[in-house]
């Protein structure tokens, strides 16, 4: 599970930087240094650790994207900026210097299954958000199809489905499609 895992060390080349870089090391992890600090984390990274403080804030985008790596930050103190930071970065795991290999190895853990316990919940919540607008869609275009055809919701519902299964398509294409056709309509109808 660690053997072979890609992590980068945004640390400037010190004492603390070098003692993480040798636990990391004996762990078994493929380590790469960092420094400057970089404004996108390092491509084809799985973990970073970063010096996290006044002078390096990372972007929101370090969290926010789908491909975005664990995080743990590396702090020298707290204080409210460096808390805030903390929270609009997203990290998954603190360590606080003076660096110790104790403790390293379970926060890369503990940072690692957060990480991916979000990833999961992130994609219910994108699956979630599409399953309840292709229900919106799909009555939309019920209640266009019953105003047009003269039918009830429930029958233009079951027109929806029987078009569905004939085409071999979801219900949500055709709704689109249905709700498309009326907006073509409503676009020629204020041309004229």
């Amino acid at each position: 599970m660690l053997r072979g895992l890609r992590v980068a060390v945004i640390h400037a080349p010190d004492q603390d930087g070098e003692a993480l870089i040798r636990q990391l090391r004996r762990i078994g992890c493929q380590v790469q240094a960092v420094w400057p600090a970089p404004i996108e984390p390092p491509p084809g990274i799985d973990l970073v650790f970063m010096n996290l403080d006044h002078r390096f804030q990372p972007a929101k985008s370090w969290a926010m994207s789908e491909d975005a790596p664990a995080v743990v930050a590396i702090l020298e103190y707290e204080n409210p900026v460096i808390l805030k930071a903390l929270i609009v970065t997203g990290v998954h795991g603190v360590l606080v210097k003076p660096l110790r290999p104790a403790g390293i190895l379970s926060t890369l853990v503990l940072a690692r299954w957060l990480h991916g316990y979000h990833r999961r919940l992130d994609s219910k919540v994108r699956k979630l958000e599409e399953t309840i607008k292709a229900q919106r869609d799909i009555s939309k275009a019920a209640r266009i199809l019953a105003e047009v055809k003269g039918v009830s919701e429930s029958d233009a519902f079951e027109t929806i489905r029987n078009q569905a299964t004939r085409r071999r398509i979801s219900m949500s294409e055709v709704a689109a499609s249905i709700i498309g056709a009326q907006d073509v309509l409503k676009d020629l109808s204020r041309d004229e």
